[in-house]
């Protein structure tokens, strides 16, 4: 989940729904106006960039760019034997786009509401790709 900068919105990734849901936080912390940001995704952990755009993970082998109300800005793809399921955007400036990976394949036999489920050794690794608008909000 990420917090806008101005504390008034909360945006949460819905992995099983395939979405991103916003609220908006009120004075007392409360959460109302639930509303789809995005759908048709297969988010997990998301972050937001300093134009208000989530970067996410679409439930493939790559992560997009996606604006409020689905448009993708933009899409980046990832080897075939990687799944994405964790981004945030860091470094000095917070132009550098931090995604935690692992080999993931379909078991035989698994049922039919997971598209995914991991397999054999556990594997992992960290990309890091450069962007042009940073990270805000919280995390």
């Amino acid at each position: 989940m990420v917090v806008t900068p101005d504390n008034q919105t909360l945006i949460i990734s819905e992995s099983f729904a395939g979405r991103l849901t916003a609220f908006d936080i009120d004075a007392d912390g409360g959460l109302s106006n639930r509303r789809v940001f995005a759908d048709g995704l297969g988010p997990d952990g998301i972050c937001l960039d300093a134009e208000g755009a989530v970067w996410v993970s679409t439930g493939e082998n790559s992560i997009a760019r996606v604006a409020e109300g689905g448009q993708i800005l933009q899409r980046v793809s990832l080897s075939q034997d990687r799944a994405p399921f964790a981004l945030m955007l860091g470094g000095p400036d917070r132009r550098t786009l931090f995604i935690c990976t692992a080999e993931w394949h379909k078991a035989d036999g698994a049922p039919a509401n997971l598209e995914r489920l991991a397999t054999g050794p556990r594997t992992g690794e960290i990309l890091a790709l450069p962007v042009e608008v940073p990270g805000t909000g919280r995390p």
